[in-house]
């Protein structure tokens, strides 16, 4: 019987132990996470601002560009109207 209690005690303890270890790595791990997180956060607004800019002038210019072909298209076919081209 008192073997039993030694061991019973003895399991008790291990337990206490082991539940500090655990406590202490969940609050390690949420730390992590939650610098893990930042990071990401961080990271990801940095690279948000660097290119949006690069990114508007990229649509802007596609903008001139349709728009100017649409005129060139515009021209070429007026002129085509225009012109005195042979009729049969």
């Amino acid at each position: 019987m008192i073997t039993l209690e030694r061991q019973w005690k003895a399991v008790q303890k291990q337990l206490k132990q082991l539940s500090k270890q655990a406590k202490s790595a969940r609050g390690q791990a949420r730390k992590k996470m939650k610098r893990l997180e930042r990071r990401t956060r961080v990271a990801v607004a940095r690279a948000l601002r660097k290119t949006e800019p690069q990114v508007r002038q990229a649509v802007d210019e596609a903008a001139r560009v349709g728009r100017g072909l649409r005129a060139g298209v515009k021209a070429g076919a007026a002129a085509y109207r225009a012109s005195s081209r042979k009729k049969r």
